[in-house]
Formats: C-alpha cells, sequence, structure tokens
C-alpha cells in the first residue's frame, strides 16, 4: 500500500512525533508506516485520516499488489 502521509505531515508542518502524539501511537510507528514496512489498522488510518481532515483514500492508496 502506498501512502501520502510524509506530503500530509510537511503541509501541517507535523514532525513524525506530533503525528504520533496525536494517534496514540510511537513515532517508530509512523515511521514505518511512511516507508512502507506496517499497514496500520483500519481504526489507525482513520485516525490518521481525521488528523488531516482528509479522506483515508487521499492517504493511503491500494496498488494492484494488494489484491493478491
Amino acid at each position: 500500500m502506498k501512502n501520502c502521509l510524509k506530503v500530509e505531515r510537511a503541509r501541517k508542518s507535523f514532525t513524525q512525533a506530533d503525528l504520533a502524539e496525536k494517534v496514540d501511537v510511537s513515532r517508530q510507528t509512523i515511521n514505518s508506516i511512511e516507508i512502507g514496512k506496517y499497514t496500520p489498522s483500519a481504526v489507525l488510518a482513520l485516525k490518521i485520516a481525521a488528523v488531516f481532515n482528509t479522506r483515508v483514500e487521499d492517504v493511503f492508496i491500494l496498488e494492484d499488489s494488494d489484491w493478491k
């Protein structure tokens, strides 16, 4: 799954730690999501999207390989 998390953070001038605090996870979790090592749960994806006042689909993008 691709994501635009780093771009969205930059738009809001949030550090990884700032976002992590807002969604109640570690900074390392945010880093892992950004680099594609970790796929967030539906609940976490919804929380992240809410922080940016956007839709989940605007932050997280399914790729063809995600359907297999």
